[in-house]
């Protein structure tokens, strides 16, 4: 798995290694998905799959599941929601209520228009481009938001949050949160626009709505690891490091493998003056990953800061992103605490910290 598990590099098209994981809005196989022959390949879930050499995580995590493309995951019927078009200001909470998630077998697997459909999600799902999945995903939206059967629900639904997360990969913010409305309103059971309208959200600064975005996610999937990690760079972002340590560990807890999860709990940790329990958190990540960038690079900034000069520069001969001698990265893309931050700065500097 790519290794956007955790994240928190804002969405910004500039940088070009972000791999954003944005999670699709498509459910386990069906009869359909068997009927239609248009099963995608998995797409894995950070929290699932081990990432055999991490890259820096984005401060943001967004994810894609595994989940197979069962043809079209299933949405209320409800043709008012077709109508929904709410500007980027128009951010109610939402209750997910997965109990209205409509039968998908009740479809017709027969139907031409419904094996096109599905055909046409395949090839967005499978786009050699950003631009063509963002066009793929419209021309869904067109071609069938205006029919009158009742798979078209599921089938547009999911274009208006996949286009969203294409163009969330695209830096446009506000076009993207237009989509995620969209498809909150048309897919009201669904915990997955609202997880990704929380990275959106995020990725502008709007904190306290992405909280509320997270913590919809968890009341109604309180296992979910994405959600409690999302839910520390939230309150990271408004400065509540000591409850994002809480809200990392949960998702460490629910998800071992989920690495980026434990690297933004170490950091969250250094800031809160648990030192030495963030420096044994490295370590352990660094054994298990030994090319993970952001924890070496972590890990030399904490070791110069308890006078262990030495080891800070065998740690940081092993880092290979120049994008950590960037203080102005740290603090707007990769968003490490002050503290961490500091301390890396400290170290590149040749200079002393202040005693704690």
């Amino acid at each position: 798995m790519d290794a956007s598990g955790r994240h928190r590099c804002k969405i910004n098209k500039h940088v070009d290694n972000q791999k954003w994981k944005l999670k699709l809005f498509l459910r386990p196989s069906s009869p359909i998905i068997q009927a239609c022959n248009c099963s995608a390949p998995r797409r894995s879930r950070p929290e699932r799959q081990p990432e055999a050499q991490p890259q820096p995580p984005l401060l943001i995590a967004p994810r894609r599941r595994d989940m197979l493309l069962a043809l079209i995951p299933l949405l209320p019927t409800d043709a008012v929601a077709f109508a929904f078009d709410a500007g980027p200001e128009a951010l109610p909470v939402p209750v997910i209520d997965p109990s209205r998630a409509p039968d998908q077998s009740s479809y017709d697997p027969t139907d031409p228009d419904l094996r096109e459909a599905a055909a046409l999600l395949q090839r967005a799902l499978n786009a050699p481009s950003v631009d063509a999945e963002e066009a793929l995903w419209s021309e869904v939206i067109k071609r069938y938001g205006g029919m009158d059967k009742s798979w078209v629900p599921d089938v547009v639904g999911r274009a208006w949050g996949n286009r969203g997360n294409a163009r969330s990969r695209q830096g446009r913010l506000q076009e993207a949160l237009s989509d995620y409305n969209t498809a909150i309103a048309i897919c009201p059971w669904s915990v997955d626009p609202v997880l990704n309208r929380g990275v959106a959200l995020e990725a502008l600064g709007r904190f306290e709505e992405a909280v509320a975005d997270y913590r919809a996610v968890l009341a109604a999937a309180p296992s979910d690891p994405a959600g409690w990690n999302n839910l520390g760079n939230a309150t990271a972002g408004l400065g509540r490091w000591s409850e994002a340590v809480d809200y990392y560990g949960r998702a460490a807890q629910l998800a071992p493998n989920f690495a980026f999860a434990a690297a933004n709990r170490a950091v969250a940790l250094f800031e809160v003056g648990r030192t030495d329990e963030a420096i044994r958190e490295m370590r352990t990540l660094l054994r298990r990953y030994p090319d993970f960038n952001d924890m070496r690079a972590a890990l030399a900034g904490a070791l110069w800061s308890i006078g262990k000069e030495g080891d800070a520069e065998n740690q940081w001969a092993r880092v290979d992103d120049p994008r950590y001698r960037d203080s102005s990265w740290l603090r707007r893309n990769r968003r490490w605490p002050p503290r961490m931050t500091e301390s890396l700065e400290a170290f590149l500097k040749l200079t002393s910290l202040p005693a704690a």
